[in-house]
């Protein structure tokens, strides 16, 4: 017999007012996991950004310069075999010259200022940019033209806060005086900042160039291991799956393999770089730091990925429509491709492009299979399979990982810019997988 419970329904206990303090408490510990969780990705975001940002601003020097037939074309028949043989070194001081002829006529004058330092103030890459555009025009020559040509990392530097007056004293790479004649220039509308769409386009940059390095190879060179990930992976992971769940016997054997890809999953990704570089590099001959290797040892990573949500969403779709159709006269085949496939295709899909931006950010297989690579110049474009299987290529994470390892502060803005496109590419394929199952998904 129960004990007839004392006192009111209306007044707590001491019983129910511990029972009541301790969810209060679960949940402030809940609010506050959340609130340390936010906190931290603020910061980490802010840092990102702050970091970032200036990389995709770029400063350059407009110039009016000449461009002498005597020194670049001594031939006079435009041949182009003959102009190629002209290096960056002649284009260096007819840039030099250009830039002292508009602070001549600018009547700009600096104390301390020297000619060396003068020249040190456009980017080295600037002559190879001179020389590309004769070179693709040869009808320049003899002609004055205008150009706007990169400011060195250092100036570019100042005005991203990065250089000061006072650093510039205990750096031997700029000069105070330097600095003073960048103002000059940027009061005359010379020199300026703007938006730096060669972040995006242009290749990597020698360690000399930090303002000229880009991130185009990278991005080609992840494009081309996506597409290997998602023609190969996507359809032996669903068929699998689809094996596995609806066809394969329930024994040992299977029992076995499900434990293996579980395993698989969990598996930490150097060891399938170390995998590949056994397999598809010593063993198979393939070249290091192909686009192809790095392709299939994402896949082998991304396998397990899409087997375990594929398999996810096939057992989300009610036995019923199994049996409905088998009881109308569909075979099992028919059953699976005609009615719980294409109920199961949003989770399929999303578990595919989770499994696809897992394997985008993925650095250290890579890292294992040589695609540290320094590439200046653009696979051929005539030959993708040139770019999938000889030419060597590297990818944004590694990119970011490369340039961290450099010592000029410029190449840590360039890393965090890197850091910035690789999320947002991230975000793009994380926000379409919500999509797809928003749109696609019943519930049962």
């Amino acid at each position: 017999m129960n004990t007839p419970r004392k006192g009111s329904l209306l007044v707590q206990d001491a019983r129910t007012k511990r029972r009541n303090a301790a969810e209060a408490r679960f949940k402030a510990y809940g609010l506050t996991a959340i609130a340390v969780g936010v906190l931290a990705l603020i910061v980490l975001v802010t840092s990102i950004l702050g970091n970032g940002l200036s990389a995709f601003r770029q400063t350059e020097i407009m110039l009016t310069v000449e461009l002498p037939e005597s020194k670049l074309d001594k031939s006079g028949t435009r041949d182009l075999d003959v102009m190629k043989k002209v290096t960056t070194l002649t284009y260096g001081p007819i840039l030099a010259k250009g830039l002292k002829d508009v602070i001549a006529a600018n009547g700009i004058e600096i104390e301390g200022l020297t000619a060396k330092d003068v020249d040190a103030m456009i980017s080295k890459e600037a002559s190879a940019q001179l020389r590309d555009r004769v070179l693709a025009d040869p009808s320049l020559v003899g002609q004055t033209v205008e150009i706007t040509v990169l400011a060195s990392g250092r100036i570019d530097g100042y005005y991203k806060g990065r250089v000061s007056l006072a650093s510039a004293e205990l750096d031997s790479n700029v000069t105070p005086a330097q600095l003073r004649l960048a103002d000059a220039l940027k009061d005359k509308g010379i020199l300026v900042t703007k938006l730096n769409p060669a972040f995006i386009t242009a290749p990597d940059a020698s360690d000399q160039r930090p303002e000229a390095a880009g991130l185009g190879v990278a991005i080609l060179g992840s494009a081309y291991m996506m597409i290997v990930v998602l023609v190969l992976a996507l359809p032996i992971g669903v068929a699998a799956s689809i094996y596995l769940e609806e066809f394969a016997p329930k024994n040992r054997w299977t029992d076995l393999i499900e434990v293996n890809i579980s395993n698989l999953a969990a598996v930490p990704s150097i060891v399938f770089g170390i995998l590949g570089l056994a397999i598809f590099i010593n063993f198979g001959g393939l070249r290091a730091s192909a686009p192809i290797v790095g392709g299939l040892v994402l896949t082998l990573m991304t396998l397990p990925t899409i087997i375990i949500s594929t398999r996810a969403a096939l057992k989300s779709v009610p036995p019923s429509i199994r049996d409905a159709a088998l009881g109308v006269g569909a075979s099992k085949m028919q059953a699976v491709f005609h009615h719980v496939l294409p109920l199961a295709a949003p989770g399929i899909l999303t578990g595919a492009i989770i499994g696809l931006a897992q394997a985008l950010g993925e650095t250290a297989p890579l890292l294992l299979i040589g695609m540290v690579a320094f590439v200046r110049e653009y696979p051929a474009a005539y030959s993708a399979a040139d770019g999938l299987f000889g030419e060597p290529s590297t990818a944004l994470p590694v990119q970011v990982f490369n340039w961290t390892q450099r010592a000029d502060p410029a190449f840590f803005e360039r890393a965090s810019g890197a850091i910035i496109v690789l999320l947002v590419f991230l975000l793009i394929m994380n926000a379409v997988a919500i999509i797809l199952r928003r749109r696609f998904e019943r519930r049962w």
